[in-house]
């Protein structure tokens, strides 16, 4: 029998997926998950063959939860299940060591392709990815860069908390850094994307975004 570990803050939202995955796979035993810690508790006092894990939970550290998962249980498969924009972040979470990237907004029969994709040894690669990695293939030819897929993981992460309106002081808080170096990090990502304010990075990320969907 698969286990499967949910890990989502939202009490409706895991009742749901459970309740698919209960569905489809019999018999399957889905322990479910509302923050970070409490994940980690459970990573270590029983084995999971999936982690299925919202990027946005309580005590979540982002591109950094994989490599603390896998610290724990090196084997357990990872599908990355978030509202997070696929187009910015999928990419960054294969990287990162994830098997498989979906939106919530995914039908249910993608939910299913997915975590039966990663159970089997696979990678789930949506049709959003899959474009994206063509198109970086004919960049590559023509030795061009796309503008955010030259930011690093925590460039990305900061940039992310920039365009919601959180100040310098808030993303220190909630990164746990100081605030000069997310100051230094802001910096960074203006020079890499060729912006000078908040606006204009929003707007490049709005062209660059429906690039992708063109």
């Amino acid at each position: 029998m698969k286990t499967i570990l949910l890990v989502e803050d939202h009490s409706i939202v895991r009742m749901g997926v459970k309740l698919l995955i209960e569905d489809f796979m019999n018999p399957v035993s889905v322990v479910e998950s509302g923050s970070f810690n409490e994940t980690l508790r459970h990573l270590q006092s029983r084995f999971f063959d999936l982690v299925i894990l919202d990027i946005k939970i309580p005590g979540g550290e982002g591109f950094n939860m994989i490599g603390k998962i896998r610290s724990i249980q090196s084997k357990v498969k990872i599908l990355i299940f978030s509202s997070q924009d696929e187009e910015l972040y999928a990419l960054h979470y294969y990287k990162a060591g994830a098997s498989g990237y979906l939106p919530k907004d995914a039908s249910n029969d993608e939910l299913e392709k997915a975590i039966t994709a990663v159970l089997s040894g696979g990678t789930y690669i949506s049709k959003v990815v899959q474009h994206q990695l063509v198109s970086n293939s004919m960049l590559e030819k023509d030795h061009k860069q796309s503008p955010l897929e030259i930011l690093s993981s925590r460039e990305l992460e900061i940039m992310d908390m920039l365009l919601v309106g959180k100040w310098t002081k808030d993303i220190a808080t909630d990164l746990n850094i100081k605030e000069s170096t997310v100051s230094t990090y802001k910096a960074r990502i203006f020079e890499k994307l060729n912006v000078t304010n908040i606006l204009e990075l929003f707007k490049k990320v709005e062209i660059y975004k429906n690039q992708k969907v063109a």
